[in-house]
């Protein structure tokens, strides 16, 4: 038996391949050939890929057949386990010396014949300002990190701006079933399903105002390249789960961006 992994575990051999990475062997990357090149042009060095990953039991929760309510115990076990996969990803990116990391693929794999056990894998570039080391780190000094492409990262930072961190809000929600009595009446006609919209609204309400509060959290000004996934994953089709994804945001200090060099289009 071994201990339970922390958010700041990291396996032996992701140990040794991120020494070695941080001894100047050669470094690996998920950022695209465009990429690559735009995220060296805003003075960044990429440093070596950059992982996590979680796999997390998910508990049983039950809600009355008439009743939409949040399912709790299902809405905290799917945000623990990103946010455990994204902990150890940063916690790669501190090995690393990294500034932050960027292009960040969070992504939940599933097994077949294991609909309960879920993988989430977090992965991105570990990248280092090379004028000024540590300028551009998060303001919990640990290094950001960004699901914005090597272009947005580029573009952020040409306007004066630095990512904080992934932000993220997640909610699974069980939706009422409609009586057989209101099913026969709505049966032929064009008409709102009102414990629906109510219940898919206030789902992703949730999720919203959960990313958000992150965000405020972490000292960022704004969140950027939102996006809102709906998955139904092993619940049914009365069970559904929101999640809320950006990239927050913050003016960055005047010192960093008078380093950053000057890109004059021809």
């Amino acid at each position: 038996m071994t201990d339970t992994p922390t958010a700041q575990w990291v396996p032996e051999g992701g140990t040794g391949r991120l020494a070695e990475t941080a001894q100047g062997k050669c470094f690996t990357s998920d950022l695209s050939v465009d990429e690559f090149v735009l995220v060296r042009e805003s003075g960044f060095v990429p440093l070596g890929l950059v992982m996590g990953t979680s796999m997390y039991h998910m508990g049983l929760q039950y809600a009355g057949w008439k009743q939409s309510v949040e399912l709790t115990v299902l809405s905290q076990a799917m945000y623990n386990a990103r946010e455990l996969a994204v902990e150890r990803m940063v916690t790669e990116a501190v090995q690393l010396n990294a500034d932050g990391i960027v292009g960040v693929d969070l992504r939940r794999v599933g097994y077949a014949g294991a609909g309960e056990i879920l993988e989430f894998l977090a992965v991105g570039t570990a990248v280092r300002f090379e004028k000024a080391p540590g300028s551009f780190k998060a303001p919990n000094g640990k290094p950001f990190s960004s699901d914005l492409s090597g272009g947005d990262f580029f573009k952020l930072l040409r306007d004066g701006w630095a990512p904080t961190g992934l932000v993220m809000g997640c909610c699974v929600f069980h939706i009422a079933h409609q009586s057989i009595r209101q099913s026969f009446r709505q049966a032929g006609q064009n008409v709102e399903i009102p414990q629906y919209t109510q219940a898919i609204y206030s789902a992703r309400e949730l999720a919203m105002s959960r990313m958000q509060a992150e965000g405020e959290r972490d000292g960022a000004t704004g969140i950027v390249g939102v996006h809102v996934l709906e998955s139904n994953q092993v619940w049914g089709e009365h069970g559904v789960e929101f999640f809320a994804m950006g990239t927050g945001v913050r003016p960055a200090a005047a010192a960093s961006l008078s380093t950053l060099p000057l890109v004059v289009p021809v």
